[in-house]
């Protein structure tokens, strides 16, 4: 597959030209603070490049989701603060995706400037089923570049989303791949056909649905398949075991006991949990073998002999990918879990193992518990993204870069 790449698309030039640049800017706000700017540092290299080499920068980017309407509680303007502290440079924000203000704001860029649009979901065509309503979108999107325009997709959060800022501009302007996405498919592409043995996998969250086809593509490949979160109790219960109030998808139960069958050599389910009477912070809790978590309370982390079992199989692995926490690792109580299985992680890349963390909640842990973000050998931009490539489907937001008919006209 042959993409383009920013480096090739700063090769050719692009001062006095207006770029847009699809970005992921999906960041947690509490009461309008971004609590974890961890996308828009990762973002900031790509557009700064650009700015720097003298480009008009136009980013699109969304927030949330607000369903086709403006929602001013999932407006932009405390991303557009912090990505400009990010690059020390004044960004713009547009009052609207492609409105009169992002007409008038992009036909007033000079050489250097950064325009960033308002949530792109604000408008209900970016996310339509209809093909022709996206493509209006992404005409007028297109068209903010004037002439000599360029795309890059620089978005690895959303390249599995067949949404107008995403795969329709793609194919009216030439387009390239930023340096996030281009990273993460090198990346991935390591996971998926180069990975060094023992190859481990650490999956956690609260379904087994939401992770049923990741493992069904990667258990035949891997030497170990840890299973963590609210999602081992199905394979608990898959066991005979009783699992108190943990969260259970009764439904999974018959799937996870085929796995099981199927994989027994490979996958490893927690043998302790850390229980609690309620969900809650300050719930009481109790350390109990996965064989007797009482009636009325509830798993909320793996406990000690399981981190230790994990870590024993992780510490020995040379490809290690993780996607998912162990436990409800927002709550103290329930972080032991997570950070044990970080730790060995990180113990294991610096003896050279290769090691991603699959974006989401699990790059959201590793800053939240304060672990060494250069202690793993990746950490993705993008969760859903990640494990819809693992699994081996298309990416619409990629394929479209690779297609030689965009970007023609």
């Amino acid at each position: 597959m042959t993409v383009k790449t920013l480096q090739e698309l700063l090769t050719e030039g692009v001062s006095g030209r207006t770029v847009l640049v699809r970005s992921d800017l999906n960041v947690p706000l509490e009461n309008g603070r971004i609590t974890d700017a961890g996308r828009i540092i990762a973002s900031a290299p790509t557009i700064g490049a650009l700015a720097d080499a003298g480009a008009r920068v136009i980013v699109a980017a969304h927030l949330g989701r607000p369903k086709g309407a403006a929602d001013s509680a999932l407006s932009l303007a405390p991303v557009a603060q912090r990505l400009g502290d990010e690059l020390e440079r004044y960004v713009q924000l547009a009052g609207d995706v492609v409105g009169q203000d992002a007409q008038e704001r992009a036909a007033g860029l000079t050489e250097g400037d950064v325009l960033l649009l308002e949530n792109v979901r604000f408008e209900s065509r970016e996310t339509s089923k209809d093909d022709a309503e996206r493509q209006a979108l992404a005409r007028e999107l297109a068209a903010l570049t004037g002439t000599g325009g360029a795309f890059v997709s620089d978005g690895f959060g959303v390249v599995h989303r067949k949404q107008a800022s995403v795969f329709d501009v793609a194919q009216l302007l030439p387009n390239y791949a930023g340096g996030l996405v281009a990273t993460e498919v090198d990346v991935l592409t390591q996971l998926t056909t180069e990975a060094a043995r023992p190859y481990a996998v650490v999956l956690g969250g609260s379904k087994v649905s939401d992770k049923l086809a990741v493992i069904e593509a990667l258990a035949p490949k891997v030497d170990t398949l840890v299973i963590g979160g609210g999602m081992c109790f199905t394979f608990l219960a898959a066991e005979g075991l009783q699992v108190g109030s943990s969260l259970l998808q009764e439904e999974m139960i018959d799937t996870c006991k085929d796995l099981l069958d199927r994989y027994a050599d490979v996958i490893h389910l927690p043998v302790d949990v850390v229980a609690a009477d309620s969900f809650s912070a300050d719930a009481q809790t109790q350390t109990v073998p996965a064989t007797g978590i009482p009636e009325g309370w509830m798993g909320l982390d793996v406990g000690p002999d399981s981190v230790s079992r994990f870590s024993a199989v992780l510490r020995n692995a040379k490809t290690i990918f993780w996607n998912g926490p162990m436990g409800v690792f927002e709550f103290p109580a329930f972080a032991a879990g997570t950070r044990g299985v970080a730790e060995s992680i990180v113990e294991a890349t610096s003896k050279g193992a290769f090691s991603v963390v699959g974006g989401g909640d699990s790059a959201a842990a590793v800053r939240l518990l304060g672990l060494p973000e250069d202690g793993f050998s990746h950490i993705s931009t993008g969760g859903g993204a990640s494990l819809e490539y693992l699994e081996g489907k298309e990416l619409p937001g990629i394929s479209v870069l690779a297609d030689d008919t965009a970007s023609e006209g």
